[in-house]
């Protein structure tokens, strides 16, 4: 096998001894350390090129580094031996006792040192191993920093002009306003600017959505609202439901009831009365007090909190058993839902939802949806749920270009008065540089002429007092790809036969569980959260054992799966391109790039660590993962869960294109009907079909909430 010493010897036959020694010595050295050809190119490219002179250009220099880096790895088990110069003649037979061999006219072979003159620069020569020891540099540096310094993520902050009169009566005590309005303010994520001179009203009682694309900075807005970092009235009460309810031994019907701080203080003190009184050590004030008590009891409706916690609990999917389960007992999910039903039980004056129906199914965000539309007190909702938003929302708050701009009415209204006001947007614009053209074309016209420069001096004055107006700035459209370069497969391709599973005997999950897809299918699964539709799906990707059945899968069938816990999965420590590197190694750092770029991950993106990105673009990052090997099957578990509205469309439009078998569990509703043409129902222990689609789903869970008087 040729190693990079053949190919540079029959490359170039009248290479300098010198120039040869120094380029194997940078390649036997560094052999291990090289990444692709470029990188050798890098290294050695320059001595190379000039070698040969005009007889190679410079993409024969990249072809013969490309070979010589192949032979480096596939030659990495062997030693090449270094070449040696000699200061004077040896004769080799009188070295080796091995020569009897050798014909007995042969009297030697003598072995020569050749002078020292060269043709090379030294200047390069320099150059190629400075490159070489800076990379290493580099490279230990990094390594360095991951095995001894800890991840240090930037922290978000905000400032804002307020007016000492403002100060004032907020610290006075007499703003009873429940309207928020803050002025001039900027927020920043580390050295990145997110807002800048932006304001904010909210006013009481309306419902406002915060919508814009991943990143830009509406989760830190909702953090620094929360956080008082930026002046909310100081009697308002908020709550932002950020964080799962801790696990204790507190029943989760009783957790959701001592949300309300007001209520368990009176009552409280009610005990504390009682006591005294019980005991006799009460004095008249006691019983005044205690009338006082009974009677605040009264005004806020105590004896009904139980049942109307309860409500809201079973809303959200608690059943009455799992109300009287302790909290330590749910897993993240559930504590999540138990995070909301607090802070709806508690009834803020400013409520702050971020992405809440991520953790929903789909009866549950119609229940919320319904719910919510009777608020009394003010919400601001960051979600990318459209059909949520148009349920839900009085108001839409754009963020986009560092600033944030108001519209009235739900986000289909919002999406109608923002493209007409970009239209107009753009006939002004394209007005007035019609204008400026034609007073420009009158200046130059007459700019020399005496007899009309007081004109020509008139329409310059005119020109400087028109209003600057900026080319109307569309977002980039969001292009997602999925990679079909597949042949096709013959049915069966994937199907579940009259299985049955169940993680312990006494609670069967499946029984007679039939089945099956192939790369035509678009199929949804719907569900209630714990029906098991994440089983079904791990069922039919083979990572878990039926109890009896069959699994069948066409042996060519490569499935590309996205858990809904993928992204907490990814390594927060690295970069995006690190993560695939570490996944699919050997590869060139352009082609880590290019799929990253598929998915918006660019430029300084991806060399951002991980743990920096926000939700939905680490959601990115692991469809870049998840579509690296060219899968022609995806299953996808809650793909939607912090992507933007954009990306949600992106995706919709890229799994129409795929032209493999796509099998989805989603509660987005916008997305079901854009790719699904097949519903699947998982309940009662098994999935069935349901002929009238969504449509029909939806139908039989409002007929429920009626019954169930939700509604």
């Amino acid at each position: 096998m040729a190693t990079y010493v053949d190919i540079l010897k029959s490359e170039f036959p009248e290479i300098d001894t010198e120039v040869f020694d120094y380029i194997t010595g940078v390649l036997n050295c560094g052999g291990s350390d090289f990444e692709d050809g470029e990188e050798v190119f890098d290294a050695i490219g320059g001595v190379l090129q000039e070698v040969s002179g005009d007889c190679k250009n410079e993409e024969d220099i990249r072809g013969i580094c490309l070979q010589m880096f192949n032979t480096l790895k596939l030659n990495s088990c062997h030693q090449v031996q270094r070449q040696v110069l000699l200061d004077a003649p040896v004769q080799l037979s009188q070295i080796s006792a091995e020569c009897e061999s050798a014909s007995s006219d042969v009297q030697g072979i003598w072995m020569m040192k050749r002078g020292q003159n060269t043709t090379v620069d030294a200047k390069k020569l320099e150059k190629a191993e400075a490159k070489l020891r800076a990379k290493h540099e580099r490279r230990n540096e990094r390594d360095a920093l991951k095995t001894t310094a800890p991840l240090v993520l930037d922290e978000a902050s905000a400032s804002q002009a307020s007016s000492k009169k403002d100060s004032r009566v907020d610290q006075s005590g007499k703003n009873r306003s429940y309207d928020i309005r803050i002025e001039n303010f900027d927020v920043s994520f580390g050295e990145r600017s997110l807002l800048q001179g932006a304001e904010l009203s909210l006013a009481s009682g309306r419902r406002y959505g915060l919508i814009g694309r991943n990143g830009l900075g509406k989760t830190t807005l909702l953090k620094m609202l929360a956080s008082r970092n930026l002046r909310v009235p100081a009697h308002l009460s908020i709550l932002h439901v950020e964080q799962e309810v801790a696990g204790d031994d507190t029943t989760a019907l009783q957790s959701v009831l001592e949300s309300d701080s007001v209520r368990e203080g009176l009552l409280a003190e009610e005990r504390q009365l009682n006591a005294h009184i019980a005991s006799g050590t009460a004095d008249s004030q006691d019983s005044v007090r205690l009338s006082e008590v009974y009677a605040k009891l009264l005004e806020i409706e105590a004896d009904k909190a139980p049942a109307r916690a309860s409500v809201i609990l079973a809303g959200l999917g608690f059943s009455p058993r799992m109300q009287q389960q302790t909290t330590k007992e749910f897993s993240g999910g559930w504590r999540m839902r138990l995070a909301l039903a607090r802070a709806l039980f508690a009834r803020p004056d400013l409520l702050l939802l971020d992405e809440p129906t991520n953790m929903l199914d789909v009866r549950a965000i119609l229940w919320l949806e319904n719910y919510l539309q009777t608020w009394q007190s003010t919400i601001l909702v960051v979600s990318h749920d459209r059909n949520f938003l148009n349920a839900v929302v009085t108001d839409i708050i754009h963020l986009h270009s560092q600033r944030l701009e108001s519209y009235r009415g739900n986000y289909e209204n919002f999406v109608k008065t923002k493209e007409d006001r970009l239209k107009n947007q753009q006939r002004e614009y394209e007005a007035q540089l019609q204008y400026r053209e034609h007073i420009q074309v009158f200046i130059d016209r007459f700019r020399y002429n005496a007899n009309r420069a007081a004109q020509v001096q008139s329409k310059l004055k005119l020109l400087e007092k028109l209003p600057e107006l900026k080319p109307i700035e569309k977002d980039s459209e969001v292009v997602l790809r999925f990679p079909d370069n597949f042949e096709k497969l013959s049915p069966p391709i994937l199907q579940l036969d009259e299985l049955e599973f169940y993680y312990s005997a006494d609670q069967r999950l499946f029984s007679r569980l039939c089945v099956s897809a192939d790369l035509e299918s678009r199929i949804c699964v719907v569900g209630e959260n714990g029906t098991g539709k994440s089983t079904m799906l791990k069922l039919l990707l083979g990572d878990l054992t039926p109890v009896s059945g069959i699994r069948h899968a066409h042996r060519n069938l490569k499935i590309g799966y996205f858990s809904q816990h993928h992204v907490d999965q990814l390594d927060l420590n690295v970069c995006s391109i690190e993560l695939l590197a570490n996944k699919f190694p050997g590869r060139p750092e352009e082609e880590y790039r290019h799929q990253l770029g598929r998915y918006g991950i660019t430029g300084e993106l991806a060399t951002r660590p991980v743990a920096s990105l926000s939700g939905g673009q680490k959601s990115r990052v692991a469809f870049a993962q998840m579509t690296m090997p060219s899968p022609n099957f995806y299953i996808l578990d809650e793909p939607t869960n912090h992507l933007d509205m954009e990306t949600i469309e992106a995706l919709g439009k890229a799994l129409n294109k795929f032209k493999g078998g796509v099998i989805l569990v989603s509660h987005d509703e916008r997305l079901i009907r854009m790719v699904c043409k097949e519903l699947w129902v998982c309940e009662g222990g098994t999935v069935r079909r349901m002929e009238g689609g969504f449509d029909e789903y939806r139908d039989i869970l409002q007929e429920q909430f009626r019954k169930e008087g939700y509604l």
